[in-house]
């Protein structure tokens, strides 16, 4: 799949040739869900608790005697039934991740990838790089890219200068090759990638 590399500055910059075995794969919007819920689930903090019987405080005595006064029976006050009584089965401190195979995650990122690619929103840059940490200059480049949603991924380093003046923009998100992910591609509306991004995702993915 030929593309054209977009510069950040004037001029022209050229094409690049994408690899279809990473940006031209059928997109599977259940292996997009299955890894947007493995990510948010690794992110739930899992602190929520209810109390059990056993640490309900108050009395452990009987309330009153089990026959003769023509109620139910009863063991404690801390009964669930029982006004500031336990919860059944309430929530408890727990860890929320689960498991998810490596090469469903590579597939996940692969459709993710596709679905920019096909659906036109994919933009290759030549570089990430600013000469100055000028924030309005990059949103006055980024504007006339027409980049409101987006989200930039670059090679194994940022550009420092880029990453200062991005990070006051609204919706532009910056992040390195390494931290390409799922979830974050498909929150912004387009996704754009370095060439230098491009060539280290492909060979991530092959």
């Amino acid at each position: 799949m030929k593309m054209k590399v977009t510069p950040l500055g004037s001029g022209k910059a050229g094409s690049i040739e994408l690899d279809d075995a990473v940006f031209g794969v059928e997109v599977r919007p259940d292996i997009l869900a299955r890894m947007v819920n493995w990510q948010l689930a690794k992110r739930r903090a899992g602190t929520h608790k209810a109390k059990g019987i056993s640490e309900i405080s108050g009395t452990t005595r009987k309330p009153y005697a089990q026959k003769g006064t023509g109620r139910a029976r009863q063991g404690s006050l801390r009964s669930p039934q029982f006004r500031g009584g336990a919860a059944i089965f309430g929530p408890v401190v727990r860890s929320h991740e689960h498991e998810l195979p490596k090469k469903v995650r590579a597939l996940a990122l692969k459709c993710a990838l596709s679905m920019k690619a096909a659906e036109g929103k994919l933009v290759v840059l030549d570089k990430a790089a600013m000469p100055t940490p000028k924030t309005k200059e990059l949103a006055a480049r980024l504007e006339k890219l027409e980049l409101s949603s987006a989200l930039v991924i670059d090679g194994a380093e940022l550009d420092r200068n880029f990453a200062l003046a991005a990070r006051n923009i609204p919706d532009i998100d910056l992040l390195p090759s390494a931290g390409a992910n799922v979830y974050d591609i498909l929150r912004r509306d387009t996704l754009v990638l370095t060439k230098d991004a491009v060539t280290v995702l492909e060979a991530r993915l092959k």
